[in-house]
């Protein structure tokens, strides 16, 4: 099976084309930059170096979100334009696990949070643990405060690895926590996500039935929804913004 990855998610941009289970190229820019700029005509690089065609390919796969609000539709509405395009199958994974799923595997069954910044001291979180050569969400994603997350370690009072988008209140923070003794933070390297892992888990992942219906996975809703809905108090909370 012929797969192309897109993550834009975050500020990597990561692409890579697989055959089955073999990486045949792949590029990671770790640049905070406009991914719109970019994603399309690495895609086109990349096919070109396999020496394919895209008519070839036979499953895109993209990292859905949680993240940058315009990074993640980015992702989404070129997966969702090449699928429809070419007539091929589209999987989507959560951009948590991308990377959760790499990390876990290297910690040796020790428990791993991921999170990403979602500003104003909240996380989108989620929990990984290899097991047995299988890979269990623990934690399921959600939009948290970080101060719950550390009281949620605090809670289970087992070690963890963290990895993901810190700043220095969030280091502040765990330095300060009861939890931080439990706490091993990863260095930044490893929450730049990989498009080939991303490929792996969509491989045998079940494809989108309704590639109109599929939206990204933001885990809250706009800014842009939430002052309007504060304007329109006790009206349907249904997202006057078409995501994609």
């Amino acid at each position: 099976m012929k797969i192309l990855a897109i993550d834009t998610s975050n500020h990597p941009l990561s692409i890579a084309i697989t055959d089955d289970d073999q990486l045949i190229a792949t590029t990671t820019l770790n640049l905070t930059k406009n991914h719109s700029i970019y994603v399309m005509p690495t895609i086109e690089k990349l096919v070109a170096i396999a020496g394919w065609q895209p008519a070839d390919l036979d499953r895109i796969v993209v990292a859905k979100g949680p993240g940058s609000y315009t990074g993640v539709r980015i992702a989404v509405t070129t997966a969702k334009t090449l699928a429809d395009t070419l007539q091929i199958d589209l999987v989507g994974v959560s951009s948590l696990k991308v990377i959760g799923a790499h990390v876990a595997q290297l910690q040796a069954g020790r428990p791993t949070i991921v999170i990403f910044n979602a500003r104003r001291n909240n996380v989108f979180a989620a929990g990984y643990q290899a097991q047995q050569g299988q890979m269990n969400e623990w934690l399921a994603q959600q939009h948290m405060s970080f101060e719950d997350l550390l009281q949620l370690v605090e809670e289970r009072q087992e070690a963890v690895s963290m990895v993901g988008e810190f700043d220095a209140q969030f280091d502040e923070q765990v330095a300060q926590s009861p939890a931080h003794s439990l706490i091993t933070r990863l260095p930044a390297n490893y929450a730049i996500p990989s498009a080939y892992d991303l490929a792996i888990l969509g491989r045998s992942a079940q494809p989108v039935t309704q590639l109109d219906e599929f939206v990204p996975d933001y885990l809250r809703i706009t800014e842009a929804e939430a002052n309007w809905q504060k304007k329109h108090p006790g009206e349907l909370k249904q997202s006057y913004v078409r995501e994609v």
